[in-house]
């Protein structure tokens, strides 16, 4: 099919608008994004290279942009004021040994993303082995939530219809339930 220019132009404003918010969902709650994006897809509203390309972006840019912080909390002279921290420096030594490890049992534990990139860029450990292993466990986890996510989309449309939305929503918020349950469970084991 030949599209014309106003068409071509038009689905290029939406395919970009499309991926940036994608993107910028993944900043802000990167599983309720890849849950609902994967139902767009669903309903033929999304493309699903377009979903699938912009989540991975998306998480692995937030992943790296977690390192970052760390890095700068670092180097930053007035953060350091606020913590403690050995004379040794093992903290280096151990992330640097583990930074693949972390990064993708961290991937799979709600909660931990957080505390654990922002260490492995505090404690320096080698920014290469830490990105490429967030973009492979991102591949991976993204990929599972995401085909979960369609096939109980398939699932709620065959059962709930018209409720199919309601059922989606109460799918995410227990999705956010129970990993701040399981964050706050480990808080208290420590």
């Amino acid at each position: 099919m030949v599209l014309t220019q106003t068409a071509q132009g038009s689905w290029l404003a939406t395919w970009w608008a499309k991926g940036l918010t994608i993107i910028i969902g993944t900043f802000i709650l990167e599983d309720a994004t890849t849950i609902l994006a994967a139902m767009a897809c669903e309903d033929g509203k999304l493309e699903r290279p377009i979903a699938l390309i912009s989540l991975y972006i998306g998480v692995a840019f937030g992943d790296v942009l977690l390192y970052g912080l760390g890095a700068l909390g670092a180097k930053w002279t007035p953060f350091q004021r606020w913590i403690t921290l050995p004379k040794h420096d093992r903290g280096h030594e151990w992330f640097s040994r583990h930074v693949v490890k972390t990064v993708i049992v961290s991937r799979f534990i709600p909660g931990a993303r957080l505390p654990l990139y922002t260490a492995c860029g505090f404690f320096r450990a080698p920014l290469g082995r830490f990105a490429l292993s967030a973009v492979g466990a991102t591949l991976v986890w993204t990929s599972i939530l995401f085909t979960v996510s369609e096939h109980v989309g398939n699932w709620m449309e065959a059962h709930l219809q018209g409720w199919r939305w309601v059922g989606m929503a109460g799918f995410v918020i227990t999705i956010i339930f129970v990993s701040r349950l399981i964050a706050r469970l480990q808080s208290f084991s420590d």
